[in-house]
C-alpha cells in the first residue's frame, strides 16, 4: 500500500455526524482522507479502527488539538472577490473550506457583452456593497458565458468554491435593458431558461432569484429579477430540476418584515416545481419579535406539508454593522430617510441641520413601514467608532446614549451632531437586538429545527459595513467557552456536514474514509476572532472590513494546507465545485408528484 502523505496524530476528532469526539490519528492521502484510527472506546464504536497506520512522509502532532471537517458557507458573495483573492480572505483563517457564490439572484455570468458587464458592476457596487474602483480594477470582464467564468478560477483558488446562476444575469442578457422594469415575453422565457440550463450544465449549481424591496441596482432601480412574473420564475426552477444535483436560492421582501401567504405559497411552488430545496437568507431572531419568528417558520412547515423544502438560513452570532451617513447602508431603508440620504454631500448636510427634517426622519422611524429596520433608529444602541474632528476627540468607543445624556440633547440630534461635525464620516456601530437571555434561548430553539441551516455570512459583500465571515470560529468559541448553548460536536456537525448535505456535495461535510480532506485542527482553549477592523488593502486601495482568528493552527483543502497559525500559505488545491460533478441532487419529499 502507498505510503501516507500526512498523518494527523492524537487529535480530538469530531467527525461531522454530531457523534462522540474521540482521540485518534488521521491519514491523508492524494488529497483524500485514506485512514481513520481511535485511541479509544468511542472512536472504534464508530467503526474506526484501533490499528496503528502505516508510516508517512510527514507527521503532524495534534495533542491537545481538535480536528473537525473545514466548515461550508451556504451564503457568500465571493464571486468578484476571487478574481483578485484567490483565498477567500477572511474566511479561509476561520475554517471554511467551500464556499458558495452567486447568491440573491447577483451572479457575474453569464454576460451578453461590455454594457452588460458595467450594468453588473454598477449594481452590484450599490446593492452588495463592493467598491466600483475594486471590481473595475480587479476583474477584467471579458469572459461571457459561464463556462468561461469557472475557467478562469479552476486550479486558481485555495478554498472550493460553488455558484449558483443569478437571475438578473439571466435577464440582463437575454433582455438587456428592458429586463430592468419589464415583463418577460414567451420567447424570452424561453430564451432565459435555455441559457439556464446551458450554464448549469456548464457547472452552475443552481438558480438564485430576489424579489426583495432592497435590492436596487447602480442607478437605484430595482434590480430586473424583481419585474420577472411568477410564470417566469417558476420556468426557470422547472429548468434547475432538469439538471443533477442543482438547488435554489430565493431573497423575497418577507425575508426581512415576515412572509404573506402569497409569498409562502410561492416558495412551496418554487421548491416542487424544481423538485430541489430552496434556501432564503436571513432568518433573524429576534425575542421581541415572537410574531415573525413563527411566521417566517411557517414557510418552511407549508412546503414540507405539500412536499417541498424551504430551509431558513440563520447566523448563530451577531454580526456587526457599521452605519455611516456618508455611504450607502441599512439607515436609507427606513421611511423617510432615502430621500435625505441621496443627496449630495454638502446638501444633505444642510437638510440634517434643519429641525424639521430631524423631525421627519424620527417619524420614519417611528412608522409601522419601517419593519425590521425600526431598529436602527433605537440610537443609544450605537457605539461611536472612528471620528475624525476635535469636536469629536474622545467620543471612541462610547454609547451614544451615555453622550446624549450628557449633553441634554435627545439621541437623534445627538447622533446628527456627531456626524456632522465630522462631516458625515463617522463610523458608528449599532450594537444588535436580541442579545438577552430569551432572545439567545429562540435562537437556540430555531437552531434545533429541520428547517433552519447555521450560515449566511454575506462575505465577499457589504465590504464596508460588515464582516460576517468571523461566524464559525465565533460560534465555536460560544459553544466551547461562552454561552454553551451547543455542544461541540453539534456545532460542527451545523458547520460541516449539514451545509454539505443540503446542497449535495459528494464526499465532503466528514472525516470519512475516501472523503476529501477538507479540515480545520484548532485550539479548543482559543479558537474564536480578532477584532473587526478596516484594511484598505481592495484593488485600487479601498477599504473593507476584516477580522483575523485565533487559535486556528491548520486549515487543509483537498489535503494541502492553505492556513498555519492564522496565516494563509501560497497553496491554491480549491477546486470549482461544477453541478452533477461534484454534487447530488437531494431528494425532498415531494419530488415526482403533481405540482
Amino acid at each position: 500500500m502507498a505510503m501516507l502523505d500526512l498523518v494527523i496524530r492524537g487529535a480530538r476528532v469530531v467527525d461531522g455526524r454530531g457523534a462522540p469526539s474521540f482521540r485518534g490519528d488521521v491519514g491523508l492521502r492524494g488529497g483524500r482522507i485514506a485512514a481513520i484510527r481511535a485511541d479509544d472506546a468511542k472512536g472504534a464504536g464508530a467503526g474506526h479502527s484501533t490499528a496503528r497506520l502505516e508510516s508517512a512522509r510527514e507527521t503532524l502532532d495534534a495533542d491537545g488539538l481538535v480536528l473537525a471537517p473545514g466548515f461550508v458557507d451556504p451564503h457568500t458573495h465571493y464571486d468578484a472577490q476571487l478574481c483578485w483573492d484567490p483565498s477567500a480572505s477572511p474566511s479561509n483563517l476561520h475554517g471554511v473550506t467551500s464556499i458558495v457564490g452567486g447568491n440573491c439572484g447577483f451572479s457575474i455570468a453569464p454576460l451578453g457583452s461590455e454594457a452588460d458587464a458595467d450594468y453588473v458592476r454598477r449594481m452590484l457596487a450599490v446593492v452588495e456593497g463592493m467598491p466600483l474602483e475594486a471590481l473595475e480594477r480587479g476583474l477584467d470582464w471579458q469572459w461571457r458565458s459561464f463556462a468561461d467564468f469557472l475557467a478562469r478560477l479552476e486550479g486558481r483558488t485555495a478554498v472550493n468554491a460553488g455558484f449558483l446562476v443569478g437571475h438578473c444575469a439571466l435577464r440582463r442578457t437575454v433582455m438587456g435593458e428592458r429586463g430592468i422594469a419589464e415583463p418577460a415575453s414567451a420567447d424570452e422565457i424561453a430564451r432565459m431558461g435555455a441559457l439556464l440550463r446551458r450554464s448549469l450544465a456548464e457547472g452552475g449549481l443552481g438558480l438564485s432569484s430576489s424579489r426583495s424591496f432592497t435590492h436596487r441596482d447602480g442607478e437605484g432601480r430595482p434590480v430586473p429579477s424583481r419585474a420577472a412574473s411568477e410564470e417566469e420564475l417558476l420556468a426557470l426552477c422547472d429548468v434547475t430540476g432538469q439538471v443533477e444535483g442543482t438547488t435554489l436560492e430565493f431573497i423575497t421582501d418577507g425575508c426581512l418584515q415576515g412572509f404573506s401567504d402569497a409569498e409562502i405559497d410561492l416558495m412551496a411552488r418554487m421548491s416542487l416545481r424544481a423538485g430541489r430545496p430552496l434556501n432564503w437568507n436571513v432568518f433573524t431572531i429576534d425575542a421581541q419579535e415572537k410574531t415573525r419568528f413563527a411566521n417566517q417558520l411557517r414557510a418552511s412547515q407549508v412546503a414540507a406539508e405539500r412536499g417541498g423544502r424551504v430551509v431558513a438560513l440563520t447566523m448563530p452570532t451577531q454580526v456587526g454593522l457599521t452605519m455611516s451617513f456618508l455611504t450607502y447602508c441599512a439607515l436609507h431603508q427606513i421611511p423617510g430617510w432615502g430621500k435625505v440620504m441621496a443627496l449630495p454631500v454638502a446638501e444633505r448636510m444642510a437638510a440634517l441641520r434643519r429641525p424639521e427634517v430631524r423631525q421627519a426622519l424620527l417619524d420614519g422611524t417611528r412608522s409601522p413601514d419601517a419593519g425590521v429596520f425600526a431598529s436602527l433608529g433605537q440610537f443609544g444602541r450605537y457605539r461611536i467608532g472612528e471620528t475624525f474632528s476635535e469636536a469629536n476627540r474622545g467620543l471612541t468607543g462610547r454609547m451614544l446614549r451615555d453622550v446624549a445624556a450628557e449633553r441634554g440633547q435627545s439621541e437623534l440630534d445627538a447622533i446628527l451632531d456627531i456626524v456632522l461635525a465630522d462631516e458625515l464620516r463617522t463610523v458608528l456601530w449599532p450594537q444588535a437586538a436580541g442579545a438577552d437571555v430569551e432572545g439567545w434561548s429562540l435562537r437556540a430553539t430555531a437552531w434545533g429545527s429541520e428547517h433552519t441551516l447555521l450560515g449566511g455570512s454575506d462575505a465577499g459583500a457589504h465590504l464596508d459595513r460588515m464582516c460576517g465571515a468571523p461566524y464559525t470560529t465565533d460560534f465555536l468559541a460560544d459553544c466551547l467557552r461562552g454561552r454553551k448553548l451547543w455542544p461541540l460536536e453539534r456545532a460542527v456537525e451545523a458547520l460541516s456536514d449539514a451545509p454539505a448535505r443540503l446542497f449535495g456535495l459528494k464526499q465532503r461535510g466528514r472525516i470519512a474514509a475516501d472523503h476529501w480532506a477538507d479540515l480545520v485542527l484548532f485550539d479548543p482553549a482559543t479558537i474564536g476572532s480578532g477584532e473587526i477592523h478596516a484594511r484598505s488593502d481592495l484593488p485600487g486601495g479601498t477599504a473593507r472590513l476584516f477580522a483575523e482568528s485565533t487559535g486556528m493552527h491548520r486549515v487543509f483543502v483537498n489535503g494541502q494546507t492553505i492556513v498555519v497559525d492564522g496565516a494563509a500559505t501560497e497553496a491554491l488545491p480549491g477546486r470549482v465545485l461544477r453541478s452533477g460533478r461534484d454534487t447530488e441532487t437531494v431528494a425532498i419529499p415531494g419530488a415526482g408528484r403533481s405540482r
